[in-house]
């Protein structure tokens, strides 16, 4: 029987098999190596798109920022206007109040008595006078509580400008002065 040495046939099948094995190793790692490029150039594009638009939601969110202070100072410059409106508006509705008050305050004092210094403190009248006795004063008060534009007086001090009972009483008279209300215009 003849021998065929199948050896050398075979080493050259395994050496082909490992040339083939290995091209496909360096195959895939280079396919491999592609894909991560590829992937990796994709992923730095979406990054830069992303970077572009979160760069254009800034510039918007700071203009916004701006308007939004802007609004702000603008409520402000409101709050402070209609403050000010208030204010003349208080103002003007107490202008014939005054004018009232100091219509009223002669008919209020009784003879013998007469005043130094008025002050007026919101809505606090306070009244410095003379009076001839203590009665003067006591007749003031009545005429006070009895008036439209006056309520609730109170005595602060009376008290003798001089030692002999003949003389002149000082006194310090507190009273409210009335609010008025508009009724269809007109001051009730």
């Amino acid at each position: 029987m003849t021998r065929i040495n199948l050896l050398p046939w075979r080493e050259m099948q395994k050496a082909e098999q490992r040339r083939q094995f290995m091209s496909t190793m360096i195959g895939a790692v280079v396919l491999m190596a592609g894909v991560i490029a590829l992937v990796h150039i994709n992923m730095l594009g979406q990054i830069n798109a992303q970077d572009s638009r979160n760069g254009i939601l800034q510039e918007q969110i700071a203009i916004v920022d701006k308007e939004i202070a802007e609004i702000k100072d603008l409520e402000t410059e409101k709050e402070k206007l209609l403050a000010r409106m208030n204010v003349i508006q208080e103002l003007q509705s107490r202008r014939p109040q005054i004018v009232r008050l100091f219509d009223d305050v002669p008919r209020l004092l009784p003879d013998g008595a007469y005043l130094s210094s008025i002050e007026q403190s919101g809505d606090q009248i306070l009244m410095q006078g003379f009076a001839q006795s203590n009665s003067r004063v006591s007749s003031l008060m009545r005429n006070v509580d009895s008036s439209a534009w006056l309520q609730a007086p109170k005595l602060d001090v009376i008290e003798n400008t001089s030692g002999n009972k003949e003389s002149s009483r000082s006194f310090r008279l507190r009273a409210s002065q009335v609010q008025l209300i508009k009724i269809d215009g007109e001051d009730g």
